[in-house]
């Protein structure tokens, strides 16, 4: 009865209003790409007939009415200016399509002809010449088993690849999650995810909607020199403004949440504007109602976004923006009636574990053209997270086949809260059209608070159904202000309108020891054109970052009152990557294009184990583990090298592709000098995605679209059995960690996609299939004492897992 009501609910809603829109207004601005002042006379094309178009007014806006819904290539040119060339934007009935277009001067003389463009996909960034990417919402939603999020999404370029299927993690070039940036509006904001664990660099889910997202630009190494603190890649974020002439609403209801969003204007005559959205999880709203959806696990999570915009003359803004969400789970084995052979993904098998993690962030950003050579931006932001953890270990027997519960021991309770105030600014000057200056600063106060107390597990290895337990012992026990300051200057210099060369430096400070200093951070990169079809690029940098602050605070020893001792607070400092990169881009046609890279990054002063074991933090950074390290040195070395290459169709003619592979390997080696396989060396991946559109009469279409990922397998050892027993986790023999190989990773996703466009409403219906085969891929090993096959058993990644959702744009 509940899916007939459902059904019926829908087709009303499909129901509504089903004359066909025959077009949408696409309107937006145009600005000088380095002094951000708003363009005169664009000339802005849809089509290839040329039309339909327009100019660009003193403001710098356009506005073209009555754009044919469906897909349209935009085409944007200006006396003296390289043309920009957007294929594949999507204009529907329910919402107005809205384009902000920075375009770069030339450096040839008027009266010679300019022949290049900037593509879909070419970085908005300036400074960036290699393993650059800019990504579209389009995107995010487009491929097949991305789930709305960018970071999944972005695992489907060269050199990125997935660390669990349960989580957004992200591995670059076989280096840790942790060593990924992510930046909103210029600062570094904490890890936007839901149920994240401390130092790793993803979580289950997103906390960033995509509806709030422009383009955004994503780094994989060699980034400019604004970008400080990762090791890895950088996610630089921006938000969009909410529409300014009319009040649009957008709501969806799918298996990863219940959204519900708004924009438009707050005073026509300023133009001045708002957007807000908010989501709630839908396995807790589906459980609310009394459905079942096969586990008492539920994952419960909201997450809500805002942007309030303030335009000023010469296109200049103020906006306060602000993002968070906040997530909790309750995984109780003290409720299962009978054993199992599963093992959990999200839980131990011995204990009850009450998890919940929060993230928050306000910011006021303000950005004005000084002139129209000069540009300046600055924000300040505050933001919050926090994790918190209770874990009761449950003493049970089984009596006829069932479980009985015979006592519940507390064992573990945590909280871990994190504060950040920041500050960003930077100067831009166009020096002329072939010289550009950038200047800035990055600061952070980061105020800590960890809280941590644990109790042992004693088994009897004699007698492995004995358990005792120790005394509560306090692990973390700080309270901390640290600064975090980066200083930054580049420039870019165009020698001609072939050979272009950016040159900057940063330098990095982190006040919580006096061995956490990186006082200049060269980088440098070329970019150069063989012909109208084909480019090289080089790029080289020092990169340096922090470790995850809970680590420094981390104590294996108490003083003579119970308290921890920082063992580590003075002996580990910052991580440096020495990244070279070298790139080759090449039309193969109007629509087509291939791109290879090759790089080698040097790794040094990684934080090792001090007695000389095996143990790296460049092995962490992924999972639902927190790191407990011995004693730590900056010892540690590492090396990641390989070799990349992507073939991709835009969308037209109603299909795309993208192909990617990658070759790699990620070593590293502690005090023993012996060169290791990294937990993230999968050697390879293999990414194949396809799509096919079919256009149907009054607007509607079908989607249908797949994707094939083959990655190389995780990395173990063989396990040591009695301290497996001991310390009721899985333990490597030392001497044999990351030498045995899983089996290779393979999964295919597919999605498809049904989409109305009735008179101002759009509806769009779609289910995304993750592992449609059901493939059984290794995670990882796992302790499970009362497993059949235990106590050590393999931990599979999720299965089949069918994601649907319903949207209404209007």
């Amino acid at each position: 009865m509940k899916i007939k009501n459902f059904i019926l609910v829908l087709f009303i809603l499909l129901s509504i209003n089903l004359s066909a829109q025959t077009g949408q207004n696409v309107r937006g601005f145009v600005v000088d790409k380095e002094s951000q002042f708003p363009l005169i006379g664009v000339n802005v094309i849809v089509g290839e007939s040329g039309t339909l178009g327009t100019s660009s007014d003193i403001d710098g806006s356009f506005k073209i009415t009555q754009v044919p819904i469906g897909r349209q290539t935009i085409k944007f040119s200006y006396l003296g200016y390289e043309d920009v060339i957007l294929s594949d934007i999507i204009i529907n009935s329910g919402k107005e399509t809205i384009l902000n277009i920075e375009m770069e001067e030339s450096v040839v003389e008027i009266k010679e002809v300019v022949i290049s463009a900037r593509r879909n996909g070419d970085v908005a960034n300036e400074m960036a010449t290699v393993s650059a990417r800019e990504f579209s919402v389009q995107e995010t939603n487009r491929y097949a088993g991305s789930r709305g999020e960018p970071a999944r999404m972005a695992s489907n370029f060269a050199g990125v690849q997935g660390a669990d299927d349960s989580r957004n993690d992200v591995v670059i070039r076989g280096n840790t999650p942790a060593g990924v940036l992510w930046r909103l509006d210029g600062v570094n904001i904490p890890n936007p995810n839901h149920f994240t664990i401390p130092g790793t660099g993803g979580g289950s889910v997103t906390i960033l909607n995509n509806k709030f997202l422009k383009n955004s630009d994503f780094f994989t190494g060699a980034f400019p020199a604004e970008y400080a603190n990762g090791i890895a890649g950088v996610f630089d974020l921006k938000m969009r403004n909410g529409n300014n002439e009319n009040h649009e609403f957008s709501g969806q209801l799918g298996f990863l949440g219940t959204e519900l969003m708004a924009e438009g204007p707050l005073s026509k005559t300023s133009k001045s504007s708002y957007l807000a959205t908010y989501r709630y999880s839908s396995l807790q709203l589906f459980t609310g109602l009394g459905i079942d959806v096969g586990t008492d696990a539920i994952p419960k999570y909201q997450d809500a976004s805002f942007r309030i915009n303030f335009p000023r003359q010469n296109g200049g803004n103020i906006a306060l923006f602000g993002i968070g969400g906040v997530s909790d789970i309750d995984i109780l084995i003290s409720e299962e009636e009978a054993p199992s052979t599963e093992t959990l993904i999200y839980g131990s098998n011995d204990r009850d574990q009450y998890f919940g993690s929060k993230m928050g962030m306000l910011g006021l950003t303000y950005s004005q053209p000084l002139d129209e050579s000069s540009y300046i931006k600055a924000t300040i932001a505050a933001s919050h997270s926090s994790v918190t953890a209770y874990h009761e270990y449950i003493d049970r027997s089984v009596v006829e086949g069932l479980f009985v519960v015979n006592d519940k021991i507390p064992i573990l309770d945590y909280t871990f809260n994190e504060n950040k105030y920041s500050a960003y600014f930077n100067y831009v000057k166009k020096l002329n059209k072939k010289t550009s200056l950038k200047i800035g600063l990055n600061a952070d106060l980061l105020g800590v608070d960890y809280q941590d107390k644990g109790k042992s597990i004693n088994i009897d290895l004699s007698n492995p159904d004995t358990v005792s337990f120790g005394e509560w012992r306090n692990r973390w026990n700080a309270q901390d202000l640290i600064p975090l300051l980066q200083p930054f200057a580049q420039a870019k210099f165009r020698f001609n309108e072939n050979l272009s060369m950016v040159a900057g430096f940063t330098a990095l400070y982190f006040g919580i020891n006096n061995i956490s200093l990186s006082p200049v951070e060269p980088r440098l990169g070329f970019s150069y054109k063989l012909d109208d079809k084909q480019k090289l690029g080089l790029g080289i940098g020092l990169h340096s970052q922090i470790q995850a602050p809970y680590l420094y605070y981390y104590g294996s020893q108490v003083d003579n009152d119970g308290q921890a001792i920082a063992s580590n607070l003075n002996n580990i400092g910052l991580v440096k990557s020495l990244h070279l990169v070298g790139s080759y881009d090449r039309l193969l046609g109007p629509v087509s294009r291939l791109k290879a890279e090759i790089y080698y990054q040097h790794l040094y002063d990684l934080p090792v184990a001090a007695s000389g074991s095996s143990f790296s933090l460049i092995n962490s950074g992924a999972g639902f583990s927190r790191f407990f390290p011995e004693e730590l040195t900056v010892g540690g070395n590492g090396r990641n090298y390989g070799l990349e290459l992507t073939v991709e169709r835009f969308f037209t003619k109603g299909y795309y592709f993208l192909v990617t592979t990658s070759l790699f390997d990620s070593k590293y080696k502690t005090l023993e000098n012996v060169w290791r396989n990294t937990s993230f060396n999968g050697r390879y991946a293999i990414n194949a995605l396809i799509a096919k559109e079919w256009v149907f009469k009054k607007g509607s279409s079908l989607n249908l679209g797949t994707k094939i990922t083959n990655v190389g397998g995780g990395w173990y050892g063989e396990v040591d059995l009695d301290q497996s027993r001991l310390q009721q986790d899985v333990i490597y023999q030392d001497a044999t960690v990351n030498t045995l190989k899983f089996r290779p990773y393979f999964r295919q996703d597919v999605k498809v996609a049904y989409k109305i466009n009735t008179q101002k409403i759009t509806h769009e219906i779609a289910i995304d299939i993750v592992n449609v085969f059901d493939t059984e891929n290794i995670l990882k090993k796992t302790f499970a004492p009362d497993h059949p096959e235990g106590p050590v058993v393999d931990e599979f990644q999720l299965g089949r897992l069918p994601l649907f959702y319903y949207r209404i744009d209007f």
